[in-house]
């Protein structure tokens, strides 16, 4: 005869959490399914089992389980981002667009969302559509391929961004209003959100990339720029991002990895506000990028323009809380041929990932100049 089992406990569940901060992986994991058995605890408990496993790489259990959540909370925004996001992270993106349209339930993000007299697209005939930039300067470079895209549905875009990529989204071939105060609102038949494209578009991995480079620096910063940066090995290097976005923690080196990348040989610092070269906006960043050999970034911006510049770049990856746009243990990226992947072999290990980088450095400074 099977002894019974004690039922669980608010007070287990506090365990599982405490052997989770702790590093205590196997613990937290046996807490969190013995929590799954109440249903009081259940609802809880889903969230934090997801974020275990994909921070274990288990990036397919966590699915399930954020799957299960939807499925208890049919009414939450919240927990069909999470399931949006690990479908794309995953590579699924059909499946996934359409729920990442629940980050509107996050006020940051619903905050870009604008107050228009014309309804917001829905994917259906229209002859001329506002887009309206949205989230991070890394997404709204990364988006910024689809617009183009909708000349080819016969559709007249007109691009409403932040002034700082204003200039260099000019490029793209679209009318651009740089957002800055009270502007002219555009009167067209309907508006869309940057991040919606690629769903409204039914863009698959096959139709991620499309043309490459997709952006470029405007003439006269290229005119700007040519003089100043001179003969040489030219490498771009960021060491940080915003301290103030999420998971910067770990996404960021640490001083010494920043240090390591600011002596490599012809190291010119992109990093925004931090560089000794007066980079005024994002089309000045990208006519340097385009006189460099090679940029090495951690996950910021910098890594999205190289990348849509088609320049060489490499992205230096943390091992938890790695953005969904590169996916999961792959090198390659199918939105940048030319970037190169670089991932912490474990939590924390920035040393290995700098110890690979030295590795392959000497093959690109022997390269013959173009």
């Amino acid at each position: 005869m099977t002894a019974p089992t004690d039922p669980v406990t608010p007070a287990d569940f506090r365990r599982a959490l405490l052997s989770h901060l702790a590093g205590d992986l196997p613990a937290a994991e046996a807490g969190y399914r013995r929590a799954l058995t109440d249903p009081a605890l259940a609802s809880v408990a889903r969230p934090h089992l997801a974020h275990l496993l994909d921070d274990s790489h288990r990036f397919e259990e966590a699915l399930e389980i954020r799957r299960d959540v939807v499925r208890a909370q049919p009414q939450d925004e919240a927990p069909k981002l999470e399931l949006a996001i690990a479908l794309l992270r995953l590579g699924r993106y059909t499946q996934g667009w359409s729920l990442y349209e629940a980050r509107f339930a996050n006020p940051d993000i619903a905050a870009d969302r604008p107050k228009l007299p014309y309804p917001e697209w829905d994917g259906g005939p229209v002859r001329t559509l506002t887009v309206w930039d949205e989230q991070g300067v890394g997404d709204s470079l990364l988006f910024s391929r689809f617009v183009p895209a909708l000349r080819q549905r016969g559709i007249e875009p007109t691009l409403v961004c932040r002034p700082s990529l204003a200039a260099l989204f000019e490029g793209l071939g679209v009318e651009v209003i740089a957002a800055s105060g009270r502007i002219r609102t555009p009167a067209t038949d309907a508006w869309a959100m940057l991040g919606s494209l690629p769903g409204h578009l039914q863009i698959d991995e096959t139709a991620l990339a499309g043309p490459v480079p997709y952006l470029s620096a405007p003439d006269d910063r290229r005119a700007l720029w040519s003089p100043r940066i001179g003969p040489g090995a030219r490498i771009g290097v960021v060491g940080r991002g915003n301290p103030a976005a999420a998971h910067d923690a770990v996404r960021s080196l640490p001083p010494e990895g920043v240090a390591f990348l600011y002596s490599l040989p012809g190291a010119v610092p992109l990093t925004p506000g931090h560089s000794p070269l007066p980079l005024h906006d994002f089309a000045d960043t990208a006519a340097v990028i385009e006189r460099l050999d090679l940029v090495i970034t951690v996950d910021t911006a910098v890594a999205h323009l190289a990348g849509a510049l088609g320049k060489p770049c490499w992205v230096l990856l943390p091992y938890v809380s790695t953005d969904w746009r590169w996916l999961h243990d792959r090198t390659d990226s199918p939105w940048y041929p030319s970037v190169k992947l670089y991932r912490q072999p474990a939590q924390g290990d920035w040393a290995s990932v700098l110890r690979a980088v030295a590795g392959d450095l000497p093959g690109v400074l022997a390269r013959p100049k173009a």
